[in-house]
């Protein structure tokens, strides 16, 4: 597979780092392209790919093309590039709000796109995603999507109408999880833990138990009750958290995500 790469930004140089230290592309067989030339040779150095200035070249070179460029730029992108003379090759956008009806009348109808929506601890191999597939895809898209995805966390396919709802689960999931595990560790320097060793505690007991969701394949509530013994310290944590509307709290996070991003989506 021939990989070119338009914005070697975090996001875009983590797929592609992923990419190929698991085999899926090699390093000879990428090229990026983006607006500066430090941005360049970052993306050279972190991943082994080739860069230049000149995205004619990227395209000209590649099968397969990701677009990591900000949202708002990446339809002049798609114009500037001239995208709708390519409609053999396959691309894969990374730009939060940009759907698939837009791309593919930039491409005259023509264009195979995909729309997806990793999250930022893809930056460690610890990714969550969420893809759909445009209707000029062809038989084996999808095999060549998860496999880039893949190599840096796991991803599932969703009809487009529920990009939204992944972006604000998992795209902006991570910061939720973040004031959690500040939280927690807040609470252990409050019991007199060293602030260091109460935000390793607190990371890593969080890690541990998604752990524990996804090897496992235990319900969240059947694995809260393995912890839960009667009358002991947890069931008074959890009594006090309810006091404290966790979870409709996190709910309602989650539904005002979605909403604002069904709005920017709109605009």
């Amino acid at each position: 597979m021939k990989l070119g790469v338009i914005g070697c930004g975090k996001m875009a140089t983590a797929l592609v780092k992923g990419a190929v230290s698991h085999g899926v592309v090699r390093a000879i067989d990428v090229i990026g392209v983006a607006r500066t030339e430090a941005s360049r040779l970052r993306f050279t150095e972190q991943t082994g790919a080739r860069n230049t200035a000149a995205m004619a070249e990227v395209v000209k070179e590649s099968e397969v093309l990701l677009l990591a460029t900000k949202p708002h730029d990446l339809p002049k992108i798609i114009e500037l590039a001239e995208l709708r003379k390519f409609p053999d090759k396959l691309f894969i956008s990374v730009a939060a709000g940009v759907t698939l009806e837009t791309m593919e009348k930039l491409t005259g109808g023509l264009g195979r796109f995909v729309r997806t929506m990793p999250n930022t601890p893809s930056l460690v191999g610890k990714g969550a995603a969420a893809f759909s597939l445009g209707s000029k895809c062809a038989e084996g898209d999808r095999d060549i999507v998860q496999s880039i995805l893949g190599s840096v966390g796991m991803s599932v396919e969703v009809p487009e109408r529920l990009i939204d709802a992944v972006t604000g689960l998992s795209g902006s999931g991570p910061a939720y999880i973040y004031l959690v595990i500040e939280a927690m560790a807040v609470g252990g320097v409050q019991a007199g833990l060293p602030r260091a060793d109460a935000l390793k505690l607190a990371a890593q007991t969080v890690a541990g138990a998604a752990a524990m969701v996804l090897e496992t394949g235990l319900h969240p509530a059947v694995l809260k009750d393995m912890v839960t013994s009667p009358g002991g310290t947890t069931i008074a944590g959890l009594a006090a958290l309810e006091d404290g509307a966790i979870r409709s709290s996190f709910i309602a996070a989650i539904s005002a995500a979605v909403a604002r991003a069904k709005e920017l989506g709109k605009n």
